[in-house]
């Protein structure tokens, strides 16, 4: 894989050192904002990063095959369209897309080029997330289902004294829903698939959520998803059933050591050790799916992104929180 990064910031700035440790992938460009130029070059020479561009025509030029893409939310589907309708594969940062439409736009332009598009959403590619779906079974009906991530935020303060940031602005997709809530709704639905009802209760301040309950109903079940950025709290999920109950001993994605307790006193843990390095297995599995070109397995995780969009997207609505990529014509 001949990798190209677009965005600069705090996630590209903890991933890159590790992307370049992972057996298979070359990282052939970075792509800033002019604005962040020293910053760019910095990262660059810092991390061995041949090229560093302003401008996607550029980093197109670089020879890259595939794309990965961590700017703000409200640019995800430009990016994503540009680099599919060039040929390229596409690796996007969580959420793949402000809304359900935006997203099933990319999907049909993925499948009509014949391309690779993933949501990199690290929860679903752990091996805890692989060993819980083993022990389900193990915890009889399954009765309630909780996870939270709740992350007090710096740039609350900044919000908070009339400075809008993106992560809490409704005009580039922001949110508690749009961000620490997407991986709880991650780890649900990945386990359980899609709710047969799904709404969401939000403390909103100036148009956007920064923090709320996500309550979904299975048909057997309920289910809550507590993402919060205004405030700090519990980081954790929990699957209670008729049997026994499994936790993880962190936020959702990282998952951390997993516990399995029963009611007739069996204990068991289990840790794949990836918590520190949780980029690793989703990129990993993204470079093997694209060798072996496995188009199957690709879409069928964008279903499931497709799906978790399809959740966040109506319950957002139904909230009041409106983004002005909900009236865009695509």
């Amino acid at each position: 894989m001949k990798l190209g990064i677009i965005g600069s910031g705090m996630i590209v700035q903890e991933f890159l050192p590790k992307l370049k440790k992972i057996e298979g992938i070359e990282i052939v460009a970075l792509q800033g904002r002019k604005s962040s130029g020293v910053q760019v070059e910095a990262l660059c020479k810092e991390n061995g990063v041949e090229h560093a561009v302003y401008d996607f025509e550029s980093l197109r030029k670089t020879g890259i095959d595939t794309v990965y893409i961590a700017v703000p939310n409200f640019l995800h589907f430009t990016y994503c369209r540009q680099a599919l309708l060039a040929g390229m594969n596409v690796i996007v940062e969580k959420p793949a897309t402000s809304n359900l439409k935006e997203i099933q736009c990319l999907e049909r332009l993925a499948k009509e080029k014949k391309l690779f598009l993933f949501e990199a959403v690290t929860t679903l590619y752990f091996g805890n997330f692989k060993k819980i779906q083993e022990w389900l079974p193990r915890i009889g009906t399954i009765k309630i289902v909780q996870s939270q991530y709740s992350q007090y935020s710096r740039r609350y303060d900044a919000f908070r004294n009339g400075e809008t940031l993106p992560v809490f602005d409704p005009a580039k997709s922001g949110g508690a829903m749009m961000d620490l809530n997407l991986y709880n709704l991650h780890l649900v639905m990945g386990l359980f698939g899609e709710p047969t009802e799904a709404k969401y209760y939000a403390n909103m301040e100036r148009g956007i959520d920064t923090s709320g309950i996500l309550v979904m109903q299975y048909p057997d079940f309920q289910a809550f998803c507590l993402g919060a950025k205004d405030s700090g709290g519990m980081r954790q999920a929990m699957i209670q059933g008729t049997e026994g109950c499994i936790r993880t001993g962190a936020s959702p994605n990282c998952l951390g050591k997993i516990t399995l307790e029963l009611y007739d006193g069996t204990a068991e843990e289990y840790d794949d050790g990836m918590m520190a390095d949780r980029l690793v297995p989703e990129f990993t599995t993204f470079i093997q799916r694209i060798h072996a070109k496995d188009y199957a397995f690709c879409y069928e995780m964008l279903d499931k992104s497709i799906a978790v969009s399809r959740v966040s997207t109506n319950a957002r609505i139904a909230a009041g929180i409106h983004f002005p990529a909900d009236d865009a014509e695509l």
